[in-house]
């Protein structure tokens, strides 16, 4: 009888450069590569090959499991025992279980994304749409790094080089004042209407000081600025959104909210102007999915972006976003980070990230 088989391989990826985030600077990323076909056999195996271009994956759908540590709800010390047994229900049922999987969103991306992949034929193709088929790119922002004033200062010319008309900069790790200074030297080369200023705090303020420092970041002509203060004070962030002179847009405020009356208690409570999805984060896609339609019954906007992911789960976020037809710049050119990343045919060109089939 023709049933669900599942590889598990892991996988250590590498930095290019030692990437500076809010939970400290890493320098490599483990990751669990699922590889799920049909097939008779029953066992679990951890030796196969990584895809490439070449690999014929045909038959096969690929899916990424990749906790963040010290970030994702999901990063526990029985992390791989949870992975397996997962996978062993879903070979057993034949369906992903998704309701024991709620609290493990890194865990059910990588079945979700591996499924939808085997479903669609495999050979990358997870949904058929005008990104797929090469036809439309998708419009991204250019991410700028937190590190010294120099490192950031260059990084910022080489990204308007590129020809990006969206620059995230993350800020909270350097002097707050050579930081604007950075936003300054943008602005003094580029009106808002030529280049889209993004910063990401990730929770660096205090409640006491954000009202201020948001104060001044606003004289940049901002488009948003993510997650001023740490996740969880839910009052605090509800005075700012309130009372801030530019938008608010919440990430890590979403993490570990896995059920839907707890999403609308958040929502209700904080009145952000954005969120923003990292499915491998926030419930995988169907847990995005329901995100996006609770906060757009609120009036509140939304954009995708990924968490670091290899060029798997970057392929399966990336083709997921191209059916939500975005407008605005996503967050979605992070395969590019890595100097071991797995070959696929996603392409940053300028500003855009496109499928290119070999």
């Amino acid at each position: 009888m023709e049933r669900l088989k599942i590889d598990i391989l892991p996988h250590l990826l590498h930095f290019k450069q030692p990437a500076g985030t809010s939970r400290g600077v890493y320098t490599t990323r483990k990751v669990w590569y699922l590889r799920m076909t049909k097939t008779e056999s029953e066992a679990l195996c951890t030796d196969m090959e990584l895809p490439s271009c070449a690999y014929d994956t045909t038959q096969a759908g690929w899916g990424e499991c990749a906790p963040l540590p010290k970030l994702s709800c999901d990063d526990v010390p029985d992390y791989e025992q949870i992975l397996h047994q997962a996978c062993r229900l879903t070979e057993t049922n034949g369906t992903i279980p998704y309701e024991f999987l709620r609290p493990y969103p890194s865990i059910l991306f990588g079945l979700e994304t591996a499924m939808q992949n085997l479903r669609s034929g495999g050979n990358w193709q997870l949904f058929d749409s005008p990104f797929y088929r090469g036809e439309e790119g998708i419009p991204t922002n250019g991410l700028i790094w937190m590190g010294s004033f120099e490192e950031m200062y260059a990084r910022i010319e080489e990204k308007m080089r590129a020809g990006f008309r969206c620059i995230k900069l993350k800020i909270g790790a350097i002097d707050f004042d050579r930081e604007l200074s950075l936003l300054s030297f943008i602005r003094q080369h580029f009106t808002p209407e030529q280049i889209e200023l993004r910063v990401d705090a990730n929770g660096a303020f205090t409640p006491e000081e954000a009202p201020a420092k948001l104060e001044r970041l606003a004289a940049f002509h901002l488009h948003s600025i993510e997650q001023p203060i740490r996740a969880g004070q839910w009052q605090e962030m509800a005075r700012l959104c309130v009372s801030s002179p530019l938008p608010i847009a919440l990430d890590e405020e979403l993490i570990g909210i896995n059920d839907t009356e707890s999403k609308c208690r958040m929502l209700d409570t904080i009145r952000p102007q954005y969120i923003i999805l990292k499915p491998s984060l926030h419930g995988s896609l169907c847990g995005a999915e329901e995100w996006i339609r609770l906060a757009r019954e609120r009036g509140i906007g939304s954009w995708v972006t990924s968490a670091l992911e290899s060029n798997i789960g970057l392929n399966a976020i990336a083709q997921w976003c191209a059916t939500l037809h975005p407008v605005m710049p996503q967050g979605l050119g992070t395969g590019l980070l890595f100097t071991d990343n797995v070959e696929s045919p996603l392409s940053m060109e300028g500003e855009r990230l496109w499928f290119r089939k070999k």
